[in-house]
C-alpha cells in the first residue's frame, strides 16, 4: 500500500529514489512494467545501492542498462512459456492431462444415482458420505437420480 501511495503521489519531473532495485517490483517482468509506466508519465528512478545501482533513467545510461533488463526479462519470459508448453505436450504425449482428478468416481455416480432416486434421502447426507459438494452432485445427478452430461462422461457413455 505504501508503495502504491508514493507511486500515485509522483508528477512530472519528479525522480523516484529507492534503495535497492528489488523493492520495486515483485519480479523483474514486474519491475520493467513499473518502470515503463514511471518513464511514460516522466517520472524518473534512481537506485542507490546493490546491483542496480548504476540505474539512473534521467540519464542515457541508466535507461540503456535499464533497456537491457528489460530485453532479458522478455527473453526469460518467451523461454519459460515456451518451456512450459513442451513440458504440456510432452505429458499429453505420454497419456496425462493437467488438472485435478475428478471427485465423482463411476462408484460414486451409482450410489448417488440410487439414493436421488429415493425421496428419504437428504442431500446434505449423501454429499458428506461421498465426499463431494451439493453443485458436483447436482451437477452429475439430478433430483430424480439420472445422470446428466458430466456423469456420461465419467461412466463413459455418449451424450443423449
Amino acid at each position: 500500500p505504501g508503495l502504491d501511495a508514493c507511486l500515485k503521489a509522483l508528477r512530472e519531473g519528479d525522480t523516484l529514489a529507492i534503495w535497492k532495485l528489488d523493492r520495486l517490483g515483485r519480479d523483474l517482468r514486474h519491475l520493467v512494467n513499473t518502470v515503463h509506466d514511471l518513464t511514460k508519465r516522466g517520472v524518473g528512478l534512481k537506485v542507490l545501492t546493490g546491483q542496480g545501482a548504476n540505474i539512473d533513467t534521467t540519464t542515457a545510461n541508466g535507461r540503456l542498462v535499464f533497456g537491457i533488463f528489460a530485453a532479458l526479462a522478455e527473453f526469460e519470459r518467451e523461454l519459460i512459456i515456451e518451456r512450459t508448453k513442451a513440458g504440456l505436450a510432452s505429458a499429453r504425449a505420454r497419456g496425462r492431462n493437467g488438472g485435478r482428478k475428478p471427485k465423482m468416481t463411476p462408484a460414486k455416480l451409482r450410489l448417488a444415482q440410487a439414493a436421488m432416486g429415493q425421496p428419504e434421502t437428504k442431500v446434505a447426507d449423501l454429499c458428506v458420505e461421498l465426499g463431494i459438494t451439493r453443485q458436483t452432485l447436482y451437477r452429475h445427478v439430478d433430483p430424480k437420480g439420472q445422470f446428466r452430461a458430466d456423469a456420461l462422461k465419467i461412466i463413459g457413455q455418449k451424450t443423449i
